[in-house]
């Protein structure tokens, strides 16, 4: 199935993890797409982006249209966390997180309306289940993805009948290479992933390529009466009420 023959789309944060399955997701579909992140991607056509400055963020949808001449997908994926109680967090920290995870996504979206807006695409924000709720020294990241939902919701509501789409998805414990290495570093790390498991009503953590299943059909015309929601993947943990120990 050739969802996305003759489209352009942009995946940021698409050399690993996430954006890398939604990146390849989209490829085997057909998509011409582009990458955006620090350094060079050699697997898709990388633009080299620093997206703590905002400027980095609208050369990137710039760049897109230049070599493309159109865009029709826009996935807004990367992003950073940094642990600290809010007392313990500098200013400058909380700013960084802020700048990469709520305003680089508000930039490109903001560059990308008069093409997308044209093209009739779509619009998938990577948001987290830490924005509907937080694990402990995530202020930083949990505001920003909060955020990110928040942001989601305005522009469907602003630009569906444009023929724009705007949705999110929600991940929760995903097996990118960050987790594996943190699974990996604990000292019984078998026992750490039962444990972890545990906390899924489906019994075990989610893999990228599910969420990149998800993002796809957000972004594909199957989904075409959706816009303006938060599709939480987290194999059932949100929903599953704590028991004591």
């Amino acid at each position: 199935m050739k969802r996305f023959e003759g489209k352009v789309a942009l995946v940021t944060g698409g050399r690993s993890g996430i954006g890398l399955a939604t990146a390849r997701r989209l490829t085997a579909e057909g998509a011409r797409v582009f990458t955006a992140q620090r350094g060079d991607d050699r697997e898709f056509e990388a633009i080299a982006v620093d997206f703590t400055v905002p400027a980095g963020a609208a050369h990137a949808i710039d760049t897109v249209v230049a070599r493309a001449k159109r865009l029709d997908v826009l996935v807004n994926n990367a992003g950073m966390m940094q642990e600290a109680l809010v007392e313990d967090m500098s200013l400058a920290d909380w700013e960084r997180t802020i700048a990469v995870n709520l305003t680089t996504p508000f930039v490109l979206i903001k560059a990308a309306m008069p093409h997308l807006r044209s093209a009739g695409g779509t619009i998938v924000n990577v948001g987290s289940i830490e924005g509907l709720g937080s694990n402990p020294k995530h202020a930083a990241y949990c505001a920003s993805k909060a955020g990110l939902h928040g942001l989601t919701r305005a522009v469907a509501i602003d630009h569906s009948a444009e023929g724009v789409r705007c949705n999110a998805v929600a991940p929760g414990w995903i097996d990118t290479d960050l987790n594996v290495e943190f699974i990996e570093s604990m000292s019984d790390p078998k026992s750490f992933r039962q444990q972890i498991g545990k906390i899924h009503p489906v019994g075990r953590t989610g893999k990228p390529e599910e969420v990149a299943s998800l993002i796809a059909w957000l972004a594909s015309p199957e989904s075409s009466f959706v816009t303006g929601q938060v599709w939480t993947i987290d194999g059932g943990r949100m929903a599953k009420l704590s028991l004591p120990p």
